[in-house]
């Protein structure tokens, strides 16, 4: 069968607020062939990620993603993976490429699995789903007091705050959080701190914050620099002890995740699926840091269409048990499907069995988010807001 379409969908909530909460709005994308149906989502600027795949080619290494895709057989894993190889070829100088093909991906990989009747992780070589363990996934408060009424309130065994006011003040500030995320949530359960890369490559500003992240006993500090400051994290590991480093949504590509997982002494490594280049390269980074001591999470803050997606790249890998659950989805997100993975017995989350990621797309929910745009060129319409509904 052949990719006789791909449509992209930009969705928005009404107002977009300046936090960082990836949720406000998304890029979904439906690929077609034959009968069969697939749905992804890319992790990224909506308006950016479609003119990446309808833009004019400006030379030979900067092509379209549409031209790479479009017209392609679809019969089997390998044809997945030689379609996101000639993406990266082709549209090599697109750097919003990267971010455009995930959804893709993603959503062929559903296609497959709808039409083998087979969920994505069985088509990926696993026999088996193992249950992760969800952390509560959200923002610090704008007060310690704010920080510290979230933490009481989550039923998780584990959470994660992240973004806000953290790292941006002075150590005493952050160690202030970072005590009441710990009161909140009591002795037994597991706290991760998010620093969201505001340090940048500093390591003497960070390691002014370890000691209020060992007296709390916190799993991992994620993100205190940029994806690419490798020395400054590897500088940073010792120093923080017990605390473990975390990072890899920002990689964009399986060179920056192994980069992270051999040169950053990270813990954990954390992908994106809708942001690195899809499940298939998401699989590539799990069987990497695994196979190399560092374990393996998965990075989503937005629907649950990309949750399930999240997982699939190491559901059959029983030693890496966490796994992000974002539990602060704007409206949007939680109205991208009509069901969702919740938590079930001992509060793990398992992934579906159902064919492809088992999520059922709720288009006549998502009209009222849909942003209706157009992009041309020289008079041509590239792009115009394609039908939820056909």
């Amino acid at each position: 069968m052949r990719i006789e379409s791909v449509d992209l969908f930009y969705l928005s909530m009404p107002e977009v607020l300046d936090i960082g909460d990836g949720s406000q709005d998304a890029l979904l994308v439906r690929v077609r062939a034959g009968q069969w149906t697939g749905w992804g989502e890319c992790e990224a600027a909506p308006l950016a990620s479609i003119a990446s795949f309808v833009c004019p080619m400006s030379h030979s290494a900067c092509k379209p993603v549409a031209a790479s895709v479009i017209g392609q057989t679809i019969h089997s894993p390998a044809d997945i993976k030689r379609i996101g190889d000639l993406v990266r070829a082709e549209s090599l100088d697109l750097l919003q490429a990267a971010h455009t093909l995930s959804g893709i991906d993603m959503a062929l990989w559903d296609l497959l699995g709808q039409r083998e009747g087979t969920p994505v992780w069985r088509l990926l070589g696993y026999r088996r789903a193992f249950p992760k363990t969800p952390y509560a996934s959200m923002l610090f408060g704008d007060t310690p007091a704010e920080t510290f009424a979230k933490a009481r309130a989550t039923a998780f065994r584990a959470a994660k705050f992240g973004w806000g006011p953290i790292g941006k003040g002075t150590p005493a500030q952050d160690a202030a959080h970072i005590h009441a995320a710990r009161e909140g949530l009591g002795p037994e359960k597991h706290l991760l701190v998010d620093i969201g890369t505001v340090w940048e490559e500093d390591v003497e500003r960070a390691a002014l914050t370890l000691p209020a992240l060992q007296e709390c006993g916190a799993v991992w500090l994620e993100e205190p620099f940029v994806s690419g400051a490798l020395a400054a994290y590897a500088a940073l590991a010792p120093r923080a002890g017990a605390v473990k480093l975390a990072a890899g949504e920002g990689s964009h590509n399986i060179y920056m995740a192994r980069q992270l997982v051999d040169h950053a002494a990270i813990g954990f490594l954390q992908i994106d699926a809708g942001r690195i280049g899809g499940v298939t390269v998401a699989k590539e980074a799990a069987d990497y840091a695994s196979a190399r001591g560092v374990t393996y999470v998965n990075h989503t803050f937005t629907s649950h269409l990309a949750l399930s997606a999240s997982l699939a790249p190491y559901a059959g890998l029983e030693r890496d048990e966490i796994c992000e659950y974002p539990v602060e989805p704007k409206a949007l997100a939680l109205a991208i499907t009509s069901n969702h993975l919740t938590p079930g017995d001992g509060g793990l989350l398992r992934v579906s069995d159902a064919p492809g990621y088992g999520m059922t797309i709720n288009t006549q929910a998502l009209a009222p988010y849909l942003v209706d745009c157009e992009i041309r060129v020289g008079g041509r319409a590239l792009y115009t807001t394609p039908s939820l509904l056909d």
